[in-house]
């Protein structure tokens, strides 16, 4: 690695405890027992440094590749270079694993929490300040973080390389060098990705090694924090975090969940949970030995055993029985035993109370297009057809809510149901299965996308009145998504319907007067760009806000984030820091997803890190109550100029004749359909000729970082701020990155998202005959966003203020700038006429390169 002058002592940190030892342990791998590895190992370097200085003087990927191996293996033919270049692949993958770890075992000394911002921070401040004590109280009461796990398709590795990868990290930072040379070998043997694509229940399992083995332990750890702070100040324990689950009840997009596949996702979950419980009651029994508590023991133990291994028992939620046996125990330890290990009563008693039955809730989520479906289909069946005119659908609005009835029935199906009707059908009835079995908390929202109406909601309701519930016991909250920027604007008139309507206020007055509502980022910022997105959703945010405290209706935003800073990453924490009293800020609700997962939340000292954050971030900006200043009218005027300025750049560039086709030529989304990580099609209607509209935002965002253009992350950004330049008005936009904590976090995400971008990898393609000049058009507004971000933050370098960070991606991108160089060889090699075997091996060769470079960016993706 290159020599770098630390200028903090975290940088140091970084140099010693993390470049020198992954350089240390990377030596390693000349020496494993590996098919060819020592060449491969010998040749990588070079290969590296040729890369280097092919990208350095603007050489194509084939030219540079088809040099080196003139150079140093000569006379080999084109299978054997395609055979090489998969052990380079292979070998480097291994290298991302490798830093992996290395960094993770440094966690704990490159992060440490803020002290001055942290719970216990606030209430030192409020021993001599009685309005900032009840304040802080009230915080407490009110608060909660709800962290939701998804599966997008770039969580790669398998539950067997997870495990590899946290034995590896705890063995580096205890300089087990023994360990470490076996487990690199392990490694090394190790499959790392599947051979056939995985089910919803796949990736269910795969998710769930994170809920067994880091939240578990990482959320009741600060739970415990909690109410041991909570304890020293007289405030009883209040329950903050809640865990949510994806994969196996988002049916949106993909037609391979089934409502059996919810069911079984379901009840797996529960069966891990209660082989957590069992595992930590086991530590328990051994060490409460004594008279008074055999019976109460011999009771858990026969309970918790049944329900962990027991397939054949009927499920029910026990966790209150639990709860009160646990008590039991721990009282007769206080009163008779000097409380002697009423620890591991309480630790086993505050994960029950954590996660119940059900471990994490059960999202359910479909498009709105698909449920308005269902509700026409189910208006033709009797008793329904007669509450209907055939005219329903073509009704204005305001017409078809007032044709909405909300009468229970029990519908006689007639005909044949196509496979989705049939889907959320037997959905909808399961739900009361899965509450009956786990709790009411095991499956209690139904998230709708691409809400653009009240009547969405409203509609949905009457399903679940005509498929066996009742109004009066219908323990559902209905969560409307709204992602694109249209969608986003009529937001707040459509929840006023909402809260208005009679129906829907008896409904919310049963859940507690608690409203959730989804906003997509990921979708958002395809339509429309990456700073219109962000200006759009805090718009709808402050908008949202009023209608919810105009009705008096506690409202809770459920930020549907990505990775990258293109999907709403980036530094999560400071957006809630600074959202300012105008926004509902008490219910921090949020998706993890993909590389955040193993990034951020990957050990359980990384999660507890990133959980402090963000309760710290919620809690802080609830006490500030600050005003947040992008609504004062200068500032909230320059964003709306700025961001319909970036909206015009980026729609102009979205029409660009060539867009599509430069994405599709020169990055492998053609071939994404084709990588095994994932049950959800690449695009909506499968099959059919790929469209801009259907394609996913993860497919978009993830095509752009493989060109390491990352153009969603920032493209329109540079445009919008040089014309506030030339219009005299910079001035008023350096002041409000001043002031402003929200507006400053978007642009160092920006600049975040561009260091993961390097044109010079591309620059061959500016003398190309069809796309040359659309290159120009992307690395104009690239530079040009970038001189411009530089003026506005006074930084010399992008991510600056971060240098550890900043290290780190450079760190990364070095790393794997050999498999960018390899993937764009590939692709272009497939541009030209060739056999079916070479088509395959070259498809195969850019595929296999995917997973190293997402991996590498931990939330590119």
């Amino acid at each position: 690695m290159q020599a770098h002058q630390p200028t903090s002592q975290r940088e140091s940190i970084f140099n010693n405890e993390v470049i020198s030892r992954f350089e240390l342990y990377n030596s390693l791998f000349l020496t494993l027992p590996f098919y060819k590895v020592k060449d491969t190992g010998t040749l990588l370097p070079l290969f590296i440094k040729s890369c280097e200085e092919g990208v350095k003087n603007h050489e194509t990927p084939a030219k540079l590749i088809e040099r080196f191996f003139e150079k140093y293996t000569p006379n080999t033919d084109s299978q054997e270079i395609i055979d090489l270049l998969f052990r380079f692949i292979q070998y480097i993958e291994r290298q991302v694993v490798l830093f992996d770890a290395v960094e993770d075992a440094s966690f704990n000394k490159l992060n440490v929490s803020d002290e001055q911002s942290s719970l216990r921070a606030l209430f030192l401040k409020a021993n001599d300040d009685q309005k900032l004590h009840e304040k802080v109280d009230q915080l407490i009461e009110e608060f909660s973080l709800r962290l939701v796990l998804t599966a997008h398709p770039t969580q790669f590795y398998p539950g067997s390389v997870l495990a590899i990868i946290n034995d590896l990290t705890i063995a580096i930072r205890e300089n087990d060098i023994s360990t470490i040379n076996q487990l690199l070998q392990q490694l090394g043997k190790t499959p790392f990705f599947n051979k056939k694509s995985p089910t919803p229940v796949d990736e269910a399992l795969s998710l769930a090694w994170y809920l067994e083995n880091v939240f578990y332990f990482a959320a009741a750890n600060i739970q415990s924090g909690l109410n041991q702070l909570l304890n020293e100040y007289h405030i009883d324990p209040k329950k903050i975090i809640e865990l949510g689950f994806w994969p196996g009840g988002d049916r949106d997009g993909n037609p391979n969940v089934h409502p059996e596949t919810t069911l079984q996702v379901s009840k797996m979950l529960r069966q891990i949970l209660f082989r957590c419980y069992y595992r930590d009651f086991r530590n328990l029994k051994r060490r409460i030995t004594f008279r008074g508590v055999e019976d109460t023991i011999s009771i858990l133990q026969d309970v918790l055993y049944k329900n962990a291994f027991d397939s054949n028992l009927e499920p029910k939620d026990i966790s209150d029985f639990l709860i009160t046996n646990l008590n039991k125990i721990k009282g007769i330890l206080t009163a008779d035993h000097d409380s002697l290990f009423v620890d591991l009563v309480d630790d086993l008693l505050r994960k029950v109370e954590l996660y119940r039955s059900h471990f994490a809730s059960l999202d359910i989520r479909q498009d709105s297009r698909i449920l308005r479906d269902v509700h026409a289909y189910c208006r033709q069946q009797k008793p329904i057809n007669a509450l209907f005119n055939e005219d329903y659908d073509q009704l204005p609005e305001a017409d078809k809510l007032k044709a909405l009835s909300f009468r229970n029935a029990k519908i006689i199906y007639s005909g044949e149901q196509d496979s989705l009707v049939q889907d959320t059908l037997q959905t909808i009835a399961q739900i009361k299965e899965m509450q009956q079995s786990n709790g009411e908390k095991a499956c209690h929202r139904f998230i709708i996308s691409n809400c653009q109406q009240a009547s969405d909601i409203l509609q949905l309701i009457e399903l679940f009145l005509w498929n066996g519930w009742e109004a009066d016991e219908l323990s559902i909250d209905f969560v409307p998504l709204f992602e694109t920027v249209n969608d986003l604007a009529g937001a707040d008139e459509i929840m006023e319907t909402l809260y208005t309507h009679p129906f829907y206020q008896k409904h919310l007055a049963s859940r507690g007067r608690k409203q959730d509502i989804m906003l997509g980022f990921s979708d958002s910022t395809k339509d429309g760009g990456y700073l219109m997105a962000n200006w759009s959703i805090f718009k709808a945010k402050v908008n949202l806000s009023k209608v919810a405290e105009k009705h008096k209706v506690k409202l809770a935003f459920f930020d549907g984030r990505g990775g990258p800073p293109s999907r709403g990453g980036g530094k999560t924490h400071r957006f809630y820091a600074s959202m300012g009293k105008e926004i509902a800020n008490k219910n921090i609700q949020l998706t993890i997803q993909g590389q955040t997962i193993s990034s951020q939340y990957g050990s359980i000292d990384s999660a507890e890190f990133n959980i402090e954050q963000l309760i710290n971030a919620g809690i802080s900006s609830g006490v500030k109550e600050k005003h947040n200043v992008l609504l004062d009218t200068e500032n909230y005027d320059t964003l709306e100029i700025m961001a319909n300025d970036s909206y015009e750049s980026f729609l102009a560039l979205r029409k660009h004749p060539l867009f599509l086709a430069y994405l599709q030529t020169l990055s492998p989304l053609s071939l994404l359909s084709k990588i095994t990580i994932s049950s959800r099609p690449v695009k909506r209607n499968a099959g059919e000729d790929l469209k801009l509209e259907d394609l996913r935002a993860i497919s978009f965002v993830t095509s752009w970082s493989q060109l390491k253009q990352n153009i969603p992350g920032f493209y329109g950004i540079g445009t919008a701020l040089k014309n506030q330049e030339k219009a005299g008005n910079w001035a008023q936009v350096s002041k409000t990155y001043q002031q402003s904590g929200y507006f400053k976090t978007i642009i160092d995400n920006c600049m975040m998202s561009m260091s993961k971008s390097d044109f010079e990898i591309t620059a061959y393609l500016a003398k190309d005959k069809k796309f040359g000049a659309f290159w120009e058009i992307l690395h104009q507004e690239f530079e040009l966003s970038k001189s411009m971000l530089l003026k506005l933050a006074g930084h010399q370098s992008l991510m600056e203020n971060y240098p550890v960070e900043k290290r780190s991606i450079a760190v990364r991108e070095k790393i794997i700038l050999p498999l960018v160089l390899i993937q764009h060889y590939a692709l272009e090699k497939l541009q030209h006429p060739l056999n079916e075997a070479q088509r395959q091996a070259y498809e195969k060769l850019a595929i296999r390169t995917v997973y190293g470079i997402v991996n590498a960016g931990r939330n590119l993706a």
